[in-house]
């Protein structure tokens, strides 16, 4: 009998959740186990039955159930199951069969409890159904990134120094050499308010830079009004936002400072030197080379600047919604900068026109493994036989310029060099209004691309009003709604892990998981749907949950697991990528579950659970539309 203790510890010394445990512990586990053998095809638990003991695979292999008859997940030695019923109502919750014959070791329902209340390593590793674990690995990615805990108000050291429009060039730089800033804000009407504080209204920011290259570089007396150098239309924030919705704001804008308001006033400035402290990867930094790079091979330098901008971030485990938008910045820069070079080289558009990201960039959810997905929207007053020739050669430029920075072609097309994406806005606003009073299999693959759409250059305005149509639109619409959700749950997450493969939908087994394919895009589908179904003009997948949530759609306490299933999906995603990265392998979307800890492994089924329960109901919600 000794030796048989001996040799259970020994074997729950090797396993998960037990490797952290003291040896006291071990032993008083190992003297309580019952050990059950069952031959194959035995079922070992049914739904409803009492719950009094925790069962661990010591050999063989068990499958376990939903309670409608589809695989949950298939277990193998050092796996175990039972947990979800013994900590709710002690019932069993999830039927149990052993696949081939199987020896179990039983820990009694009241070791496990205790177990489980006084060892919190042990809990965060066996509570598979509520979603705590999930919340806790969210949280140690972001534990430590005050970029998402840190309000941009906290930044901001001293008043702004604040002028009139109507004020001189050489008043305005005499009042920046002494406060010693380097931007100052102009305000009209200006008055004080009740607490001392001026108040007007913000009509612009002068800096520096606009000092030289408004002012001094034209030869303009230094008496010119400050308000006809100073740059009129500006970015604010106010003082309660996130320092990453700063920097945000900073990368997509290409601004060096951002004026920080309380209730539309002006309460400081917030500097890219301010903000560089608290930014995890200086993609700022990269983002301002690629705005001043001079032509396509020196943009094509700065692709190993990129690479290490995303493995900083990963590095230093900055969140996958944070590592998202400011790939996004940098992908967008580049697309700013190429057409602003393409303007170079073939003059000045014929007509006004708006450049489009699609996708993922669009979204704010760039990875460093991409395609490039865009489109023109061309003025109404555009004639192909007059002006298609320009764009199409800007198009050729800017697609072409695009690979050469990492930016592959897209296989199936989509791109402004393809002449079908290269149409006036008339045309664009029949597109959408096709796809969505008459969905066809094309046109749902199409909304689930263009519909995540946004303006990068040019006329981006347009691109707005074809956001406001879409989600106007599509809400009116049941059957497109519902036909979008079907095409939302083709793609399903992986059902469990076998040994060290991952069983697919039709009992295929695979190396290993593509978290793109079988994780964030069936979530990202999923809360398009969503989002279209409450008119939310979103783009970011947590934003348009975020306005999901508010709208009351989803089940009690499903949107703050959706975000958490998101965040991780993306996270373990990226950080593939990166470690691929520095292995010297191509980056790519999938993951070998040996690659993970046994933590990140049970976190990643806890994700993909949520992600399964979410396309139930989706389905459910649009199931009576036909």
């Amino acid at each position: 009998m000794e030796d048989e203790r001996h040799d259970i510890t020994s074997f729950l010394r090797q396993h998960a959740p037990f490797g952290d445990l003291d040896e006291p512990t071990l032993a008083r586990i190992g003297a309580a186990i019952d050990v059950r053998y069952c031959k194959a095809g035995t079922r070992i638990v049914e739904f409803g039955q009492d719950a009094r003991f925790w069962h661990i695979v010591r050999s063989g292999v068990v499958e376990v159930y939903r309670r409608d008859g589809t695989l949950y997940n298939r277990l193998t030695e050092g796996g175990y199951f039972g947990e979800f019923g013994l900590l709710h109502r002690k019932k069993v919750r999830f039927p149990a069969v052993a696949q081939e014959d199987t020896l179990l070791y039983l820990l009694p329902e009241p070791v496990f409890t205790e177990l489980f209340e006084s060892h919190e390593a042990f809990a965060d590793q066996v509570e598979i159904e509520d979603r705590t674990r999930l919340q806790k690995a969210v949280s140690r990615q972001q534990g430590g990134n005050t970029l998402l805990s840190v309000t941009v108000g906290s930044l901001v050291e001293r008043e702004p120094v604040i002028l009139s429009p109507h004020a001189s060039a050489q008043e305005a730089a005499r009042c920046m050499t002494e406060a010693g800033v380097s931007s100052l804000l102009l305000v009209d009407g200006q008055t004080t308010g009740e607490d001392g504080q001026p108040v007007g209204s913000m009509v612009g920011i002068l800096t520096d830079r606009d000092l030289r290259t408004r002012l001094l570089a034209r030869g303009l007396s230094l008496q010119t009004p400050v308000g006809s150098i100073a740059t009129p239309d500006v970015i604010a924030i106010e003082h309660h936002r996130l320092v990453f919705e700063a920097m945000v704001l900073m990368l997509r804008h290409r601004v060096h400072h951002l004026p920080v308001t309380r209730g539309g006033q002006p309460v400081g400035v917030v500097a890219l030197s301010d903000i560089i402290r608290f930014e995890s990867g200086n993609s700022l930094f990269v983002v301002g080379r690629i705005g001043r790079a001079q032509g396509v091979d020196e943009l094509e330098s700065l692709v190993p600047e990129v690479r290490n901008s995303f493995q900083r971030m990963l590095g230093e485990d900055a969140s996958a919604r944070v590592v998202g938008s400011a790939m996004s910045a940098i992908g967008r820069a580049f697309k700013q900068r190429l057409l602003e070079l393409a303007e170079q080289a073939l003059g000045p558009p014929p007509v006004p026109y708006c450049f489009l990201a699609l996708g993922s960039m669009a979204r704010q959810e760039q990875g460093l493994v991409t395609d490039q997905d865009n489109a023109l929207v061309l003025d109404n007053r555009f004639d192909p036989a007059a002006h298609d020739g320009y764009f199409e050669a800007l198009a050729r430029f800017v697609t072409e310029g695009l690979a050469r920075c990492g930016y592959t072609l897209c296989s199936g097309g989509v791109m402004a060099t393809n002449p079908r994406w290269r149409q006036p806005l008339r045309v664009w606003q029949g597109y959408f209004r096709d796809w969505i009073e008459r969905p066809t299999a094309e046109g749902l693959l199409h909304s689930n691309i263009f519909f995540d759409l946004d303006g990068v250059y040019g006329r981006t305005d347009w691109a707005d009003a074809l956001r406001r149509d879409i989600a106007r639109q599509a809400r009116q619409h049941p059957r497109f709604l519902a036909s979008m959700a079907r095409n939302a749950l083709l793609r399903t997450p992986p059902l469990g892990f076998f040994r060290n493969l991952v069983l697919e939908a039709d009992g295929r087994h695979s190396a290993g998981i593509n978290l793109k394919r079988r994780g964030t895009a069936p979530l990202t589908d999923l809360i398009r749907v969503h989002a279209l179904s409450v008119g939310s003009e979103a783009l970011n997948s947590f934003d348009r949950l975020d306005e999901v949530i508010r709208a009351g759609v989803l089940p009690p306490g499903r949107g703050p697991d959706l975000h958490d299933a998101l965040e991780f999906l993306s996270f373990v995603r990226l950080r593939t990528q990166a470690e691929d990265l520095k292995a010297g392998l191509e980056p790519g979307n999938t993951v070998s579950p040996e690659r993970l800890s046994a933590f990140e492994r049970k976190s990643l089924r806890d994700a993909f659970l949520v992600l399964s329960q979410a396309q139930d109901y989706l389905k459910f919600r649009h199931q009576s539309v036909r």
